[in-house]
């Protein structure tokens, strides 16, 4: 899909004496908040906000505890729905889309929950609804991984089969070393807030909804794909080929799936 070349300005902000971190690739348009999920980052939406270019000014935070955003003590639902709303606020924003995968497609909807005014439409790619599953959390393969290695390379090693995907993602550190663009152990706990009935807060609101499920989901099965569109008056789907990082696997349907919907906004 073709658009308009936009570049992403990097700006920070404190909240708590904690650096939040975000990407805005400015614009006159109009604003969408794009959160991404667990062991990705704000730089994960740069297609797409390539693609909605210029009618959309995508901006695109590292949430807490990932990217170059600084770890935080706790990384609870509330914790990620006042990040955004700072955010919003930072920006002097007062409206805007909301979009996320997975757990950031929760906390695109937990925004207009908790704050209808502030939302004018949610986009949730692969965010589950209710997950009642209280066993192990399904990023658990993450806490074998190092945090920090003396090199790039010793990391890179170290994380094995995920290097092709987090290989641009690694930060140096102050004393020559190397890091993850998340901690492990942070991941985890991030993970398991996501658990839960959600039911509530996906009903709450009746603004205009998009659900993108992927087709070959791990997480969302076909069946609770559909429950979830018809539980919520004002919601479309949107069906991609891939698995559940769909808007990675298929940018370019992704990207084409959202500017449809956006495109029947008021």
């Amino acid at each position: 899909m073709n658009g308009t070349s936009v570049t992403g300005t990097r700006g920070e902000f404190f909240i708590d004496g904690r650096r939040l971190s975000y990407l805005d690739f400015g614009g006159t348009g109009r604003p969408l908040l794009a959160l991404h999920g667990h062991l990705y980052e704000g730089e994960s939406w740069e297609r797409l906000a390539q693609a909605l270019a210029p009618q959309w000014r995508v901006i695109a935070p590292d949430q807490r505890g990932h990217g170059d955003s600084d770890r935080a003590v706790t990384y609870t639902r509330e914790d990620y729905v006042a990040d955004a709303i700072a955010l919003l606020d930072h920006l002097g924003i007062e409206r805007a889309v909301t979009l996320g995968h997975s757990g950031g497609g929760i906390t695109a909807f937990q925004i207009a929950a908790r704050h209808p005014e502030r939302v004018a439409a949610i986009v949730n790619v692969e965010g589950p609804v209710c997950d009642l599953d209280e066993g192990p959390s399904a990023l658990s393969f993450v806490l074998s991984m190092p945090y920090t290695a003396p090199g790039r390379q010793a990391l890179l090693d170290a994380i094995g089969p995920l290097a092709p995907m987090l290989g641009d993602k690694l930060r140096p550190t102050a004393d020559g070393g190397w890091r993850l663009p998340f901690h492990p152990q942070d991941t985890i706990a991030s993970e398991q807030g996501t658990h839960g009935d959600h039911w509530a807060d996906w009903t709450a609101t009746s603004c205009p909804a998009l659900f993108v499920l992927a087709r070959g989901s791990q997480v969302i099965t076909p069946e609770e794909g559909r429950q979830i569109v018809a539980r919520r008056p004002g919601t479309r789907l949107a069906e991609l080929d891939g698995d559940h990082f769909a808007h990675t696997t298929d940018p370019d349907g992704f990207a084409a799936a959202v500017k449809d919907f956006l495109d029947t906004l008021g």
